[in-house]
């Protein structure tokens, strides 16, 4: 029983501490509610236990095999999160209405775990730690994370959603979205140091 819960204070740690995936769910709750945002909180659920498997059986190999691919994934990585940063820190601040953006779709979501290093961090270590090279082990350990990471990650499109009547005003959202944006460009600048 222990076990299982380490794996699953593992996942907690890893899915509920700020980066680019939760940053961009507590925008998107705070701009279109939780309920249009669970698309990308299930997005990067899936996406990220997508990532852990795949890194359970020999991604990360792959990836040392060929580092002119770890590092196209780097560099794309911080590439996304300087566009992130850009539509949070470009938009209007007008909540609803045909100008605004819809929220981050399922693929977004996913799309996002693989291009964030926070993840593949998460993914290597959490494989390392926990399966042992056994499938089986791996399997458990996913079964695990997913149901902590959609929680995690759906607290904060929640944690949004619960801020949304303080934005009434589209300058109110303007600066909420632009120091989002700003922590977007220091995860990213981290990636460069």
């Amino acid at each position: 029983m222990s076990l299982y819960l380490s794996m699953a204070a593992f996942a907690l740690a890893a899915s509920i501490s700020p980066g680019p995936v939760n940053i961009v769910a507590l925008s998107s709750g705070a701009c279109h509610g939780l309920r249009a945002s669970l698309a990308h909180v299930a997005g990067a659920t899936l996406g990220f236990c997508l990532l852990l498997v795949l890194v359970g059986l020999g991604l990360h190999a792959l990836l040392t095999r060929w580092p002119l691919l770890g590092v196209a994934l780097h560099w794309g990585g911080v590439a996304f999160l300087l566009y992130l940063a850009w539509k949070l820190a470009s938009d209007d601040g007008q909540l609803g209405g045909e100008r605004h953006q819809r929220a981050p779709s399922a693929w977004e979501g996913a799309a996002m775990q693989w291009l964030n290093p926070k993840a593949w961090l998460a993914a290597v270590a959490g494989v390392a730690a926990y399966t042992g090279g056994e499938q089986q082990m791996l399997w458990l350990f996913t079964w695990i994370y997913g149901p902590v990471c959609f929680v995690s990650v759906a607290s904060w499109a929640w944690a949004g959603s619960m801020i949304q009547r303080y934005l009434r005003k589209p300058h109110y959202v303007q600066r909420f979205n632009r120091c989002l944006a700003i922590l977007l460009v220091f995860s990213a600048l981290y990636l460069l140091v």
